[in-house]
């Protein structure tokens, strides 16, 4: 039997039995709402059925990329982008639903964000939109303590709703970090309309999860979803832009962490090396080497515990640096816990990656309480 036939067969009977709630949408369903909108991952044969997706010596998990959808932020999504229906009803996302996949595959512990692409809309409606999620978000975390942290959504491009914000977040809702987008419009974070922004973070020295900006429903190449090539290339644009604008060494206090593996960065970490001596006034952007400034970031591996991808990044940075990560509900955190437990790891590079690197950068302790 094919392994997703057995998955198919595993949501049946939780169906059954009640588990589940609503109903999941099909393998084809699922595939055709990701070739459409463009999101953030996509499924890949042979992930482990639930049941085994962890075996004893596996870590308690702390997930930095784990999604939610607010009610009114996906009223707001879908009356913006009519596209977008088709998306959200593909991944019926509740509350409890997260907490049973996490109980089901070990993870201790969420920090969750809204996705792609965060706060919609100009001015007010997106402030209001963005106080709205974070509110939410807060909620839930202490609705659910050790369960769920949060990363609080800015209103970017809105560059003094997001200084409004980060205080409200951070200082009254005791938000865990910040979630950024790779980019708004065609600004990537590197641009100086941000840099207010991130200097604040730096002064909080906060913990920026970074995720990759869809690029709408049309294919950038014709018959080529965008989640295969766009969506990394994505997050390897900003991280580039964070590196030539001098950000990565002016801000040293933000701890940033980086979606699926750092897109494409570390297979091409080598030729951008090699050609840094193209970019003007190099050595004063980056005065330790590309590389280093590299080794210095976080990297989750949401959708990325394959052998190819995590070879290239464990030959780039040191296994501190690494994290797990889900993408769920988009993706089933089956796939990546499934996966990471067949890469060779040792049990210490397991718990370090697992949860042990996530407690160093999050060190609330409802975060922490569950995973000691």
């Amino acid at each position: 039997m094919a392994d997703y036939e057995r998955d198919a067969e595993m949501d049946d009977t939780l169906r059954k039995h009640g588990q589940l709630g609503v109903e999941a949408p099909s393998r084809r369903e699922f595939l055709s709402a990701l070739a459409t909108v463009g999101t953030g991952a996509v499924v890949a044969p042979g992930w482990e059925p639930p049941q085994r997706a962890l075996n004893s010596a596996s870590p308690r998990l702390i997930d930095v990329h784990h999604h939610v959808f607010p009610p009114d932020f996906v009223k707001n999504l879908e009356t913006h982008n009519p596209q977008a229906s088709t998306w959200t009803s593909a991944w019926p996302w509740t509350p409890q639903k997260s907490l049973a996949e996490m109980d089901r595959h070990g993870v201790a512990t969420a920090i969750i964000s809204i996705p792609a692409p965060g706060s919609w809309g100009e001015g007010q409606a997106a402030r209001s939109l963005t106080r709205m999620c974070n509110e939410y978000s807060a909620r839930l975390s202490r609705d659910n303590p050790g369960r769920f942290g949060f990363f609080a959504a800015l209103p970017l491009p809105d560059a003094e709703g997001s200084l409004q914000e980060i205080g409200y977040a951070i200082d009254m809702l005791k938000a865990d970090g910040v979630g950024l987008m790779t980019n708004y419009g065609d600004k990537y974070l590197g641009d100086p309309a941000f840099a207010p922004v991130l200097e604040e973070l730096n002064r909080r020295k906060v913990v920026v999860h970074v995720h990759p900006m869809g690029v709408g429903g049309k294919n950038v190449v014709l018959g080529v979803p965008n989640p295969w090539a766009e969506l990394p290339h994505e997050t390897t644009r900003a991280v580039l832009s964070l590196l030539t604008s001098g950000s990565l060494v002016r801000l040293r206090d933000i701890r940033f962490i980086f979606s699926h593996a750092g897109g494409t960065i570390p297979m091409l970490a080598g030729r951008i090396d090699e050609t840094t001596r193209f970019v003007d006034n190099f050595a004063s952007k980056a005065p330790n080497g590309f590389e280093y400034e590299l080794k210095r970031l976080h990297y989750d591996i949401a959708v990325s515990a394959d052998p190819p991808a995590m070879a290239a990044l464990k030959n780039l940075v040191p296994s501190s640096q690494i994290i797990f990560g889900s993408d769920y509900p988009i993706e089933p955190i089956a796939v990546t816990a499934g996966r990471m437990t067949k890469l060779g790891l040792s049990n210490t590079e397991l718990q370090a990656i697992g949860h042990e690197n996530a407690s160093a950068l999050f060190r609330r302790s409802t975060i922490n309480m569950r995973t000691r």
